[in-house]
């Protein structure tokens, strides 16, 4: 298997792959009915020359990451992934995820109870992916996340929060987990993706306002990366990989800021500078 360095010309940091034949788990939100396969993915990141993506294990697979880890083993060189464990995952587990190329779990938290992530088990968890150089990946509205980053980032391991943060309505400075999250993008250890707007209702003009609020609470793009959500879930005759793209070639026009984004960001989170 060539783990040999491919040249980094842009990292798509969140997208999608599963068979509709997969097992899911129940009392899921959204059940697909095609398949998104790696083939198709990586078709879409060489047509708008990306050289590497980020495979997110959605949240109707559960913790079964097995299809996952077959993509990332078929193309190490190209392929990161975030995984999604359960807080008493093993070492043992962890391990292996790591040897395939999994660098973050996500807590997809949309429509769930939220967990005591100050209590013992999560706690140890997250110190254990901040001692590997992992990230937790958040989703969940901005009414809530003031409510979670903070017990997860005291533990030093990385944050990176979907989609703009979920905004609907947009960021309220006045409201106050609003204006606590905009004071948490300013820390070193969260991170930010401009990623699927269109989740939180954010047309292109209230994208841009998104950014220009973000971009002041955390002092530049140094932590911002973007991602196409590629296969747009439940949104897949609203928008497409070419429209996702294009957004963000609109949003950041400067072309440093752009390389920042779609290169340098993401290759020192995601480790794609160095071979395994």
């Amino acid at each position: 298997m060539s783990t040999r360095s491919l040249a980094i010309t842009g990292i798509d940091t969140h997208a999608h792959i599963f068979r509709q034949d997969l097992p899911m788990v129940p009392n899921r939100r959204y059940s697909p009915h095609y398949d998104a396969l790696v083939e198709q993915y990586l078709a879409h990141l060489d047509r708008h020359g990306l050289s590497h993506g980020v495979l997110i294990q959605p949240s109707f697979l559960g913790t079964d990451n097995s299809f996952l880890i077959e993509a990332l083993r078929r193309f190490p060189e190209r392929l990161r992934a975030v995984a999604v464990v359960d807080a008493a995952v093993s070492d043992e587990e962890l391990d292996e995820l790591a040897e395939a190329g999994v660098v973050g779990i996500r807590l997809n938290l949309i429509g769930k109870t939220l967990a005591d992530y100050t209590g013992p088990q999560w706690s140890a968890l997250f110190k254990r992916l901040a001692s590997r150089g992992w990230q937790v990946e958040i989703q969940r509205g901005i009414d809530d996340l003031a409510l979670i980053v903070p017990a997860i980032i005291a533990t030093e391991v990385n944050v990176v929060i979907d989609h703009f943060g979920l905004p609907t309505g947009g960021i309220d400075p006045r409201i106050a987990n609003h204006q606590a999250l905009l004071e948490l993008l300013g820390n070193p250890r969260v991170w930010l993706k401009l990623s699927a707007a269109y989740r939180s209702k954010s047309d292109p003009l209230v994208a841009a306002a998104l950014l220009a609020q973000v971009r002041q609470a955390a002092g530049g793009v140094e932590r911002f990366l973007w991602g196409s959500d590629w296969p747009n879930t439940q949104f897949e005759d609203q928008t497409n990989y070419v429209e996702q793209f294009e957004l963000i070639e609109a949003l950041l026009p400067d072309a440093a800021e752009r390389h920042q984004v779609l290169v340098e960001n993401p290759a020192r989170l995601f480790g794609f500078s160095s071979t395994r």
